[in-house]
């Protein structure tokens, strides 16, 4: 195995001189260099145990034969900034993780990288990052966290949120809230429904850069300790065998990504990070491929919060390996594709059983014939939207009601919160989209507000905004293009009525051509004046959400 770039020539021996005061031995400037990088902090519930999975990564790099560094990435906890100006800064940061990642990587000249990530954009940030950079690289998150318990039943985030609610609207006692606010999030872990960082962290598995369970694994199990040793030395593998990122992930595996998305009902938000990974590849995704997907993969999974399974019965059912072998059957997955095992994928799935025929539908039992996730278009979305359809009541698939129209999140929770929202009516949030946020926010408040008032099943919610993984109920977000940008959502009207045909993938304004003009003419765009900082910049460069909401466009 050759060294590290740094280890031989009078040229570097300044830079040895510097090693030499990191206290690196000969030996050690003999080995590749490997960057891991760690997501630890202290404030985000899903990666307060990092520090952990990084010490077991180290010693699996060094077995391996490596000289591990770790530098750090940051990442926002998104249940803690929901509801907030804080939310703001969320989406934002995909893009900050992914600068200062490249930045380092390649500053530093490092042979290989391990990522470890957990929530939120901190996953898809590193993804790009990767892509980026190009060197043999794998990851391995910090694991869900095991579900609550509440009542004698299994809990987690969302029921917090939906709690929240259902004091608002008096149906639930202080103790009841209580109860909720004290078991809900009992141990470490990304939150352990089918939520933005699991959805990121199987899919992430999917695409070939992670090993097996490096998506389902609780976070508080041995398991995931041992995966990061295993991790840890298969990066030596994939540098001797100089396998990296760009060929793993190959437009079919990014298929096979969509494919599993659908299949399990991941967050909308993977709707966002899958063509924002893809561009960094060189790699276009429209999401026209979506629905193409989704009209032929049926979902089998129900995970919280579309159903009541949660992430440690997803692993102890066998994983996504499983999830991909039902799939395999009716030849939905594309095997050839390579991965971080040095395998490809049909080798990996091989005999991978499904152990739970609740947790995972057999193909032929599925939840529904079509997947996850859809796209819709019309008149109030020309370039598409987007809807978790696993998530959203049997009777909510179509519906048509009356606008109440509201310019921020807050003036929305404000009336939800009061009551001032009844059944039928369709809520419209605006202005939340990524430059006209900025940041676009995700609205886990009001969709919960809404489904804890018990209105999931009778009302809608739109907005160019965008929605938690923990979000249930008819929540339509992404409305491309957005309000600030002249988008028909700017200028819907309270008591228009919005037509809603999600089997059909079809949103319509119920307004004429003519009075759309005429309002295009009368209604100005509310464009914020008072954004500074990296949210000023932001919302200069960001493309709109159809296109992954992505800084640079390649």
């Amino acid at each position: 195995m050759s060294g590290n770039f740094f280890c031989e020539g009078v040229e570097m021996a300044s830079q040895r001189s510097l090693f030499n005061a990191l206290g690196h031995t000969d030996e050690e400037m003999k080995r590749p260099l490997v960057g891991i990088v760690s997501s630890y902090n202290e404030i985000v519930p899903g990666h307060m145990n990092i520090d952990k999975i990084v010490d077991a990564v180290k010693l699996g790099v060094a077995m391996g034969g490596g000289t591990p560094v770790v530098f750090p990435a940051i990442a926002v906890c998104d249940g803690i900034a929901m509801g907030h100006k804080g939310m703001k800064y969320s989406l934002v940061t995909r893009d900050l993780i992914a600068d200062s990642t490249e930045c380092m990587a390649l500053a530093h000249h490092f042979d290989a990288l391990v990522m470890v990530p957990n929530c939120d954009k901190n996953v898809p940030g590193l993804l790009m990052a990767a892509a980026r950079v190009n060197i043999p690289t794998i990851f391995v998150s910090g694991g869900p966290m095991l579900a609550g318990h509440v009542g004698g039943k299994k809990t987690s985030l969302s029921s917090m949120f939906e709690a929240v609610g259902a004091y608002t609207a008096g149906k639930i006692s202080d103790d009841v809230l209580k109860d909720y606010e004290l078991h809900t999030c009992p141990t470490c872990g990304s939150c352990s429904g089918m939520y933005t960082a699991n959805s990121m962290n199987c899919l992430t598995e999917v695409l070939g850069m992670g090993l097996r369970g490096n998506g389902t694994i609780p976070a508080v199990y041995s398991e995931r300790i041992k995966l990061a040793k295993l991790a840890g030395m298969q990066v030596m593998e994939l540098y001797r065998k100089n396998i990296r990122p760009r060929d793993i992930m190959t437009k079919e595996a990014f298929r096979n990504a969509l494919t599993a998305d659908m299949a399990l009902g991941c967050s909308t938000n993977s709707m966002l990070h899958l063509p924002a990974i893809a561009n960094e590849c060189g790699i276009e995704i429209n999401l026209d491929m979506a629905n193409e997907i989704s009209a032929k993969t049926p979902n089998i999974c129900h995970l919280a919060p579309a159903g009541h399974t949660y992430m440690e019965d997803l692993n102890e059912a066998g994983g996504i390996y499983a999830v991909l072998n039902e799939l395999s059957k009716k030849n939905l997955i594309n095997t050839d594709c390579m991965t971080c095992t040095g395998k490809n994928v049909g080798e990996n799935i091989k005999g991978c059983v499904n152990r739970d025929p609740e947790t995972i539908r057999p193909i032929d039992n599925p939840y529904s014939q079509t997947g996850g996730i859809a796209v819709l278009r019309g008149n109030l979305a020309p370039d598409s939207c987007v809807v978790k359809r696993a998530a959203v009541a049997p009777e909510m698939l179509v519906h048509s009601g009356p606008a109440r129209v509201f310019d921020s999140e807050e003036e929305a929770i404000k009336v939800i919160y009061e009551g001032g929202i009844k059944a039928g009516d369709v809520v419209v949030i605006r202005y939340e989209g990524p430059a006209g946020g900025p940041g676009m926010r995700e609205m886990l408040s009001p969709t919960s507000a809404i489904a804890g008032a018990g209105l999931d099943k009778e009302v809608a919610l739109i907005t160019d905004g965008r929605f938690s993984g923990a979000t249930r109920g008819a929540a339509i977000g992404h409305v491309s293009p957005e309000a600030v940008n002249g988008g028909t959502i700017a200028y819907v009207k309270d008591g228009d009525i919005i037509s809603i045909d999600i089997p059909n993938c079809k949103i319509t304004l119920e307004v004429s051509d003519e009075e759309l003009a005429e309002r295009r003419k009368t209604m100005p765009l509310k464009k914020k004046t008072d954004i500074t900082g990296y949210l000023r910049r932001y919302a200069d460069m960001v493309s709109s959400a159809d296109k992954g909401a992505v800084i640079n466009k390649f």
